[in-house]
């Protein structure tokens, strides 16, 4: 488990990176500095890096971007900033979330304030979207896709490959688990081993184009729950998995 000094360590480390700072693009760096963000999101960027993490997954104006399980929209409000008023970000949630009373709230009143931003309601194994995207994206999620009754993880990965363009990413975030955990840490310490991750995607489709370390924190020793070490403070891997073709 990290302790609190040890987290707030990891997060002022990740503040002070300037490698990677200088690699955001303008149109990302404006969407991280946006004055609309709530202090709370603001707060997390520390720790989740969101300039550098969209710059690793290549997220550029004008694309058409479908976030898997985006939560009350942390990345939502940045990623539709970052593709601007040409672009468009479809916020994909269950029929599950969606009946959960208040479930959307947070989200639809983001649509409401970004003409952007979409949130559609999808079995995710089966989806169809109107439009092929160019990234597919979902962070600290993935795990979950392994765990309930009716999980389908590679219907959903092979439905991500087919609603992707050619050419397109899918970005893949998650709690790293200890190497070969396997399965069985998806749902016992809700994280996902890597090499599983890389191999389903693989299963798919897809070739594994980039695998990055930005919020790699040696600290974190991978065999307890993420949230006994900090949701946010977390050895995470980075994958971008691209459809070729």
């Amino acid at each position: 488990m990290i302790r609190p000094l040890t987290a707030a360590l990891f997060a002022t480390s990740l503040l002070c990176s300037p490698a990677w700072a200088q690699s955001v693009p303008p149109a990302i760096a404006a969407a991280v500095a946006d004055t609309a963000r709530p202090d709370t999101d603001k707060e997390r960027d520390a720790a989740r890096k969101p300039g550098e993490t969209m710059a690793f997954a290549g997220v550029k104006p004008g694309m058409v971007v479908a976030e898997l399980a985006p939560g009350r929209g942390y990345y939502t409000r940045l990623l539709a900033k970052a593709v601007g008023p040409k672009g468009q970000v479809l916020a994909l949630v269950t029929p599950g979330q969606a009946a959960r009373p208040g479930g959307l709230d947070a989200l639809n009143a983001l649509a409401a304030a970004y003409p952007n931003i979409k949130v559609v309601t999808v079995e995710y194994p089966s989806m169809i979207l109107p439009e092929k995207a160019d990234l597919f994206w979902t962070t600290e999620n993935y795990h979950d896709f392994h765990n309930g009754p009716t999980a389908d993880i590679a219907g959903l990965d092979k439905a991500v490959f087919n609603n992707l363009k050619p050419g397109g990413i899918f970005y893949v975030e998650d709690h790293r688990a200890a190497d070969g955990a396997g399965l069985a840490a998806t749902s016992k310490n809700h994280r996902m081993d890597v090499a599983v991750a890389k191999s389903e995607l693989i299963a798919a489709g897809f070739t594994i184009d980039g695998d990055g370390d930005l919020l790699h924190n040696p600290a974190d020793d991978r065999a307890t729950g993420n949230s006994e070490t900090g949701h946010f403070t977390s050895d995470r891997f980075m994958l971008r998995a691209k459809r070729a073709k």
